[in-house]
């Protein structure tokens, strides 16, 4: 397929690669030049003019709009639009209008599973598709990923992505407060997830954490800016539906308290360095 990927962060430099690597036509743009890209393309306009698949894996809703407004001109009839970053539903629903509008199919397709999983094929998208749009692109998905599981309409895909990091981020916050209580009752963190693994509480992001936890390298895999941005559009969306969800405000300002001590560029679990700094 002529495949173009608009975005290179952690994850869309990854399935760039990939999906050069598995002999497609891939063209790629990001906003601060990536010369060293499979088939970068300086302006997003050339990059996307022919494609059959455009692929957007950026930061947050404002720079999904602005690439979708700059990008219109291009899109035609054939094409099909996977809107890949994590963003609101509302948000879902205005940028899948925009596509419609220019004869363009659109997928609401965000995914999860962080860095790791992206290298190792493993990410797992969510599918709203309101026009049987998937099977045209399916294979070529299928080789980035652990599975891919259709969700509903679009928009439900969305949803349900807000809902998985809330309880990813929530559970990040209660793994860190309980670390540390242990820590200053005199147990060393290795013999906390020793114990763990013997615990109910166990999880799937405790044995993905512990190397960070345990050594302190917080370079990033999700960073702390994109999860508080998704607590954001998560307590938007249940204010939108009259939800009010108090543990996961008090968790959203434990992000903002991280960010506002400049550590927005590191993985979320180093939330833990935001709790051990509390008195």
């Amino acid at each position: 397929m002529k495949i173009t990927v608009l975005g290179l962060g952690i994850i869309g430099s990854v399935w760039a690669r990939h999906w050069a690597a598995d002999g497609h036509q891939v063209r790629t743009w990001n906003r601060t030049p990536k010369p060293d890209a499979p088939g970068w393309t300086a302006d997003p306009l050339d990059a996307v003019r022919g494609a059959d698949l455009v692929a957007i894996v950026v930061a947050d809703p404002p720079a999904v709009a602005a690439l979708l407004d700059r990008i219109a001109p291009t899109l035609a009839a054939g094409m099909i639009v996977a809107q890949h970053s994590t963003v609101g539903v509302s948000d879902t629903m205005a940028y899948a209008a925009l596509v419609h509008g220019r004869g363009a199919a659109y997928l609401d397709m965000p995914f999860t599973g962080s860095k790791p999983a992206a290298e190792q094929r493993q990410n797992v998208f969510f599918i709203g598709d309101d026009h049987a749009v998937l099977p045209r692109v399916e294979a070529v998905y299928r080789e980035l990923a652990k599975t891919l599981l259709p969700i509903g309409r679009i928009g439900q895909a969305s949803a349900i992505k807000l809902s998985f990091n809330l309880l990813i981020a929530n559970l990040n916050q209660a793994m860190a407060e309980s670390v540390e209580l242990a820590r200053r009752s005199g147990i060393d963190p290795a013999a906390w997830f020793a114990a763990l693994d013997h615990n109910v509480a166990k999880s799937g992001l405790a044995d993905l954490k512990k190397p960070k936890y345990l050594s302190g390298d917080f370079s990033p895999q999700f960073s702390i800016k994109h999860m508080h941005k998704d607590l954001r559009l998560a307590l938007a969306h249940a204010a939108s539906l009259g939800l009010q969800l108090d543990e996961t405000a008090a968790v959203e300002r434990a992000y903002a308290t991280a960010e506002e001590r400049g550590m927005g560029d590191l993985d979320f679990s180093a939330l833990l360095q935001v709790v051990r700094a509390s008195s």
